[in-house]
């Protein structure tokens, strides 16, 4: 995959699009608009740091929220602009629209080393209907050159991920781009034996793709979350009132055979956390060892690992070479039912093994745990990382300059 990258453009003097990804998430507090992770703004510190100190004019461009292609005001950028001014040390110049008369204005008073950021790209529909015109229109606020740092909307093929590039001299992957390229294209390419993928979440419709992208590769799969529920009916084991896709019991069995067929180690919980009720100070229970005769009692749900599955992951973790998590064991924005997350995220900080995060809510949990800073590499982004990792061509990659 070799595309042109930042490093390769010569910028001092010039005006430079760059496509961020800003969709933080955030709350109100007191009639204000809080941000209250900023991990995907820091990750772009790095571009936008080169692109000052190399004297160009940093226009930066983001999508936040979904705002249906109009103007709504708590989906306005302004709040990250302030928070990047902080961060950088340095003024953000504003500007209320993305295109047109006041986003040309701002663009043109810029001096080198200066940093405009533009309103929500989503207020217009033009975006993400991959409009040309409006492509077209974002590109003239450039002086030719354009740089896709927002690997989290690399995966669809909107007007400032694709269409802009057809509009430039020169299109360029910035510095997180190529990081999240390294990690999960390369990395995972050959990853270190032996390469263990631990999979959670909701649903196994959701990562049906990626499962069987990565059987091609892996020695070990760690299946949990919700989506186990639908692995231990299909093994008619009781899973009570537990969450289940009762139409992918059929799916389940196919995965489980083909990780057979494989030579694939593919393991579930062997028991769980059960709960009556999901809220803070509710009833739980330890599980026995899962079996067609014994199972979730009724009424009750799987809410995270049993005591022997946590061990069950923690050994395997620690054989592991490579390991890719995503998806959380458990209901871990409840502390009660938090135990299997954090304790599958200490294992991975004391690994000796390439720890990738992949994306979606396996980041916050490493984030609650404070063990960010103990993985080899966290992605940032969700839909995205899970189509490059399923081995999908994701289209703000694929529109960039090749070198």
């Amino acid at each position: 995959m070799s595309k042109l990258a930042l490093r390769d453009l010569d910028v001092r003097g010039k005006h430079v699009l760059v496509r961020v990804d800003f969709n933080v998430p955030t709350e109100e507090r007191n009639g204000a608009i809080v941000i209250t992770d900023d991990t995907r703004i820091q990750e772009s510190l790095p571009t936008i740091q080169f692109l000052r100190e190399h004297g160009a004019k940093t226009i930066l461009t983001a999508h936040f929220g979904r705002p249906k292609g109009q103007p709504v005001e708590k989906y306005s950028l302004r709040p990250v602009g302030l928070a990047l001014h902080d961060l950088i040390g340095h003024p953000v110049a504003f500007s209320h629209d993305c295109i047109g008369p006041d986003a040309e204005a701002i663009v043109a008073d810029m001096e080198e080393g200066d940093v405009t950021l533009l309103e929500n790209l989503r207020f217009h529909p033009e975006e993400e209907a991959n409009d040309p015109k409006f492509a077209e229109a974002l590109a003239q606020l450039s002086d030719g050159l354009y740089v896709n740092d927002a690997f989290g909307a690399a995966h669809r093929a909107h007007a400032s991920t694709a269409g802009i590039t057809q509009f430039v001299s020169q299109a360029a992957m910035g510095f997180l781009m190529e990081k999240e390229l390294k990690y999960l294209h390369e990395e995972l390419a050959q990853p270190r034996p032996p390469f263990l993928v631990i999979m959670g979440g909701a649903k196994v419709s959701d990562k049906i793709g990626v499962i069987k992208a990565l059987m091609e590769k892996a020695d070990v799969f760690l299946i949990c979350g919700a989506m186990a529920n639908t692995f231990f009916k299909a093994q008619g084991i009781p899973i009570g009132a537990s969450r289940v896709e009762a139409d992918k019991i059929d799916l389940a069995r196919e995965l489980l055979d083909f990780a057979g067929k494989k030579g694939v180690k593919f393991l579930l919980p062997v028991d769980v956390l059960e709960t009556n009720e999901i809220k803070t100070g509710a009833a739980t229970e330890q599980s026995g060892r899962l079996s067609p005769n014994d199972g979730v009692r009724d009424g009750w749900q799987a809410v995270d690992l049993g005591r022997e599955s946590i061990e069950l992951f923690q050994n395997e973790i620690a054989r592991a070479g490579t390991v890719l998590w995503n998806g959380p064991p458990g209901i871990f924005e409840i502390p009660d039912f938090a135990a299997g997350t954090i304790a599958v995220a200490e294992a991975l900080a004391k690994s000796n093994a390439t720890t990738i995060i992949g994306g979606g809510d396996s980041v916050t949990a490493v984030k609650q745990a404070g063990l960010a800073d103990k993985m080899t590499f966290i992605s940032t982004g969700g839909g995205a990382s899970l189509e490059l990792i399923e081995g999908k061509e994701l289209p703000g990659v694929a529109a960039l300059s090749d070198k």
